[in-house]
């Protein structure tokens, strides 16, 4: 039985790769745009690559066709800062790419969706000090509108077609080899800067808070959630918290300096990156994530301090990266 992943050569979808294949999947298909598949290199004799655009309807079909899969990882798409200077093109990979695998999955009777959505999701006239699977959705950017319509279109698959759709909204994930801008991506590179010996300008004040969670647990929880017998799924879109409570970029930094001592890390606020996070970020002060641990046992294992000494051990492990 096949799984197609895509996006499966970026960030996240590279490491759910991993993971299945870790699981014992056999030779898993890979949808990517990119001509890098650098993320893969050490296991590509293990993989099935379909090279193709999201927002091409026939790229997407022809995908699904051949891979013939019982599901899809539907991990590819633009990040929020791609996506604010390029809204045109953030709509033909995030909200096209979304109705194209959810309706060449209804085509080819594809059992099962999993989707990365986003904390994204959220942002303006929040009420409360936290959120939960139940606060507004109200984003601020337009990546996060992108990602309400993802869950939202596949909550109408799942009533109309009875499309097993289940979907994350993961908080900022760190791993080393982040190469995309994002409103949050300093967390990664904050520690891939200093592990290479080089000055880290730090674009937010030392007290932003932004919710993080390690590459290996955002893989994990996606697959876990995809194992979860279909009765136990009732919230179907779900919270994740990451480490807690929600590390400020000054304990982030002390932290690595205790793992690299001679880390230079200086705090330069951007005007831009700076607003979106105080406007998206102040409302709430913790994420409730209890109805992934209710409903289909989510349990992260990484704290901050480990977050850090895995991050520094995958880079001297996988090089490349």
């Amino acid at each position: 039985m096949a799984v197609l992943i895509t996006g499966g050569a970026g960030f996240l979808g590279s490491a759910v790769v991993r993971c299945l294949l870790a699981r014992g999947e056999s030779r898993p298909f890979v949808l990517h745009r990119s001509p890098s598949v650098q993320r893969l290199a050490d296991v590509l004799d293990r993989v099935e690559l379909v090279r193709g655009d999201l927002g091409n309807f026939s790229h997407v079909l022809e995908a699904v066709r051949k891979a013939k899969p019982t599901a899809i990882y539907h991990l590819g798409g633009m990040l929020s800062m791609p996506s604010e200077a390029d809204p045109a093109s953030a709509m033909q990979a995030n909200v096209l790419g979304m109705f194209h695998v959810l309706e060449a999955a209804r085509l080819f009777e594809v059992p099962q969706v999993l989707y990365s959505s986003s904390l994204a999701a959220y942002g303006m006239d929040l009420k409360e000090t936290f959120i939960d699977d139940d606060s507004l959705q109200r984003p601020l950017l337009f990546y996060g509108a992108t990602k309400v319509f993802g869950e939202h279109i596949g909550l109408f698959y799942k009533r109309k077609y009875g499309l097993d759709f289940r979907g994350l909204r993961y908080p900022s994930i760190v791993g080393p080899g982040v190469e995309t801008s994002g409103v949050a991506q300093h967390t990664s590179r904050m520690i891939e800067t200093c592990a290479q010996g080089r000055a880290c300008i730090v674009p937010v004040t030392p007290e932003t808070r932004v919710p993080v969670m390690y590459i290996q647990d955002a893989a994990r929880a996606m697959i876990k959630l995809s194992e979860a017998p279909a009765g136990q799924i009732r919230k179907v879109n779900y919270l994740l918290a990451g480490t807690t409570p929600i590390p400020s970029a000054l304990e982030l930094a002390d932290i690595i300096r205790t793992r690299i001592p001679d880390a230079h890390i200086r705090f330069d606020p951007d005007p831009a990156i700076q607003s979106v996070l105080d406007r998206a970020t102040k409302n709430f002060q913790s994420i409730d994530e209890s109805n992934a641990r209710k409903e289909w046992g989510w349990q992260s294992e990484y704290s901050l301090e480990r977050m850090v000494d895995a991050f520094l051990l995958e880079l001297k492990s996988r090089p490349p990266l």
